[in-house]
């Protein structure tokens, strides 16, 4: 049994948004500050990646591990209330996350993955920046 009504869930889920998310904001703010220059949520590429740097083919996807599926993080636990709803919901989205990024690849752009998690373990996040931005190849 969910502890809100379901007019004040609605209300909540509401305000969820998309994009420019916390976590979103905290990657782009470091890879600035490594120096490198970015575009925001690229329409014309599968997915729309949150970041995108163009000249060197990469892209980044800012993903929160409940709406994905995190399979290896205690923030992706779905909800005992609606169950079926959730499960659903969150299968599609990781459907979704497989086929942008399998597109993305055939079209010869790199991919990286961050999950919200991995943000708050600083140091090995910021290694995991720099060699994806880095590495030319």
């Amino acid at each position: 049994m969910d502890v809100y009504s379901k007019e004040k869930r609605s209300e909540i889920m509401s305000k969820v948004r998309g994009k420019d998310t916390g976590p979103e904001m905290i990657v782009r703010r470091l890879v600035h500050g490594m120096g490198y220059r970015y575009r925001l949520h690229v329409g014309n590429l599968p997915g729309r990646p949150d970041i995108v740097f163009p000249s060197q083919r990469k892209a980044i996807f800012v993903n929160g591990c409940f709406w994905h599926g995190h399979s290896r993080c205690k923030r992706s636990k779905k909800p005992a209330d609606n169950a079926e709803f959730w499960s659903r919901k969150i299968e599609r989205n990781m459907l979704r996350d497989r086929k942008a990024k399998a597109r993305l690849k055939k079209i010869g752009w790199k991919v990286l993955i961050v999950w919200e998690c991995q943000i708050k373990k600083t140091d090995a996040f910021i290694e995991t920046l720099d060699c994806f931005l880095r590495v030319t190849a």
